[in-house]
Parts: C-alpha cells; structure tokens; sequence
C-alpha cells in the first residue's frame, strides 16, 4: 500500500489547485437544499470530462458517479453533500457568495470539492482498483426529511449494497492537517417540537377575566425541563431546548390568544427518544389543561442517531494514521448536533470523520452556520487524498 499512498499524496498535490477553483466556484453559487440545480450540472460537466460514468437525477439534484477498477472485488461508497444554507456571507474574500442571503456556511462546497478530486484520483488510478467506488453527490442535507433519507429510498444503497460507506465533514476546532474520528454512536438524532399554546386573550389590567397564554407558555417551558433532568437515564445524553417564542398579538397590556413555541429535542439513544416524545406531549398538555386553557403539540421527526460501526472506524482509523500520522489523528467526543448521514449509518456499516479545516494564525476560526465561516484551503489536498486512500484501502482489506 505504501507506492498507492505515495501516489495518491502526489496526485493530491498536483490537483490541489484545480480543485480549490472548484471549491471557491462553489462557494460563490450557493444554492439551498433541494435547489441545487446549478450545482448539480457543475459536477455533472466536470465528471463527463474526466470520463467518469454516472447518473444524475437523484432526489432531482444528486449525482452518483461509479468508478469500476480493473480488478474484482466489492463496492465501497463515499458521500460529499452539495446544498448550503439561508445565511448572509460576512466575509471579504474574492470568492465570497454572490447570492445574497446564501452562503456555504457548512463547508459543503468543501465536501462537494473534495469529492470531484477523488473522482479524479481514483479515475487516474483505476487501473489499480480492485472493486468499485461510488460517489455519492448529495442533495439536501440542511433540510428535512434530508436528502440521504431520500437517495436511500430511491436505492443508492443497493445493486449491490456497498461493503461500506463513508462521509468526512469540515471541523474548525481542528487545525488543518488534523483529522479526528469517534467509534460507535456519535451524532444525536434531532427532532422539532412545536407547540401552540391556545387560552383566552384580553387586557393585562384584567387577568381574572383571561386564560394566560404568557404565564401558560412559562409553565409549559419550565415543566418540560424535567423531560432530561428526571425521567431520563442520565447516562443517556440528551438535550431539550427551545429557540422561539411568538403570539397572535399582545402588547404590554394585552394578553394573547395564542403563543407559538419551537424548539428541538436530541438524544443518543433511539428508544428514550420515543419514550421523551410521550414525556413532552403529556407534559405540555396537561400543564396546560390545568391553568384552564389548551396546548397543541406537534413533534416533527428529524434525524436518527449516527452511529460510526467499529469495524469501519479501525479501518478509517488506521488509513488516517498512515496518511497523516498518529500524531494528527484525535479522538472527538460526542456531539449533540445531527447530520442525515446517520440515516446511512443505520442501514449500512459506516463511518463519518472529521477534516481539520481551522487556522487560528491566519485567523480561521469561526465555527460552522456562522455568517463568517471559511477554511484553510490546504484542507481540500488531505480532504480528497485521504478519502481516496481510505477507500482503496478498504477494497484491499477484502480477502
């Protein structure tokens, strides 16, 4: 393995530039999830080409190339997602978005980036392949019901299922030329809570004659911490937390009819999940019922748990090791925020790693979904060279 690492470095380095044209063409045409038209027929010229046969059309906008190598052997797939979000860019850089109100505040334009390279790596080297690799272009990763679900259902998991399937995503708090990786459950799943809390409006100056929506919603948010701090395990992690509060009027002396509150529940475990959902909907109501008014829930299902399989994570484990050294490998903690490649995660073995994209000396370090967010672009060289090798060096695992 050692000359196919050597020239899979080498060829990262001669791509290097190439690819970071593509990532900042990217970056400067964000398009949000489940509208990445554009996009999508900007990796569709680009495969066409290099000559790597694919299909387009998945989820409308996705794109699956497959790489067949001259020698026998199984499937393997790696995922790049392609959609940004609704934020206003912040920064002044010559790549900066050019569509108001949209940015790639994500680091999808370095996932999609990235993976164009290993389409040109492995391209070059499949004379080498033993097996097949196939890309995964991935619309919709921002938004519900997420575009993984979607690609699954529309079977880019299967004729044949893959040996295995991998994701690597941008990380800040990781330098770049770090990369870190988790066994086992790794991202929550995450759910949206919506409630509508419903009573009697009328004038401050005459409670008596209202049913409070205010003071209901206060109850009702106050009640629901019990959720995670006395009916779950507290070896489970789990968050309840809400971000908005709204009414149907009100003023400083007008108490509203309604109150519309959102928020998200996330966990680590796929069963007290389910069970906390009962816990909130149980809870919201009748704290509402008992101060006279009403409380409608609404639970919108999001993402599962990821879980990284521990077989696949040793193999991506040794790969980073052999490609950066133990050194630049970390251990990350578990996270409470969610990504849809979990939906992969819970019907193939997988593994989702981190790419270390942060440069405090050159003053990289704004976190993800943040109106500031950039990388070091050194990043893109490790991100399409080490995903490369990494499936490679699956295949040959293979006996």
């Amino acid at each position: 393995m050692e000359n196919i690492l050597n020239k899979i470095k080498a060829l990262a380095t001669q791509y290097k530039s190439e690819i970071i044209a593509h990532r900042r063409h990217l970056h400067m045409h964000p398009e949000l999830s489940f509208q990445e038209e554009k996009t999508g027929k900007y990796i569709a010229r680009y495969l066409e080409m290099l000559g790597v046969p694919f299909t387009s059309g998945w989820v409308e906008h996705g794109i699956v190339a497959t790489i067949t190598g001259a020698h026998e052997g199984p499937t393997i797939a790696l995922r790049g997602d392609i959609d940004a979000l609704p934020i206003l860019e912040l920064n002044d850089v010559e790549y900066k978005s050019t569509i108001e109100g949209n940015m790639h505040a994500c680091g999808h334009d370095v996932h999609t980036a990235s993976l164009m390279g290993v389409a040109k790596i492995l391209w070059s080297m499949r004379d080498q392949l033993k097996g097949t690799v196939r890309l995964i272009f991935q619309p919709g990763e921002e938004k519900l019901p997420g575009g993984a679900s979607l690609m699954i259902k529309e079977g880019v998991l299967a004729d044949p299922k893959p040996l295995s399937i991998y994701g690597q995503h941008v990380h800040p708090p990781l330098e770049v030329g770090k990369v870190g990786y988790r066994s086992g459950m790794y991202m929550a799943s995450a759910d949206e809570i919506y409630l509508t809390v419903i009573g009697k409006g009328g004038h401050g100056a005459l409670p008596h004659n209202c049913i409070d929506t205010i003071l209901m919603s206060a109850r009702i948010l106050e009640a629901l911490q019990d959720v995670v701090s006395r009916f779950c395990n507290p070896n489970i992690p789990s968050v309840l937390s809400f971000g908005k509060i709204a009414s149907d009027g009100g003023a400083t002396n007008v108490i509203p009819d309604k109150v519309r509150i959102e928020g998200t529940f996330r966990t680590m475990n796929e069963e007290w999940r389910y069970e906390a959902h009962k816990h909130i909907k149980r809870i919201a109501e009748q704290t509402a019922m008992a101060m006279g008014g009403t409380c409608e829930v609404d639970i919108h299902i999001g993402y599962p748990c990821l879980i990284n399989h521990a077989k696949e994570t040793e193999y991506v484990y040794q790969g980073m090791v052999d490609y950066l050294g133990a050194d630049n490998v970390v251990e990350l903690p578990i996270r409470l925020t969610a990504e849809d490649f979990s939906y992969y995660s819970q019907v193939s073995d997988a593994c989702f790693y981190r790419l270390g994209t942060g440069n405090p000396a050159k003053g990289i370090t704004s976190p993800v979904h943040t109106p500031t967010f950039d990388i070091d672009e050194d990043a893109l060289e490790i991100g399409m060279g080490l995903m490369a090798y990494l499936a490679i060096r699956r295949l040959e695992e293979v006996d």
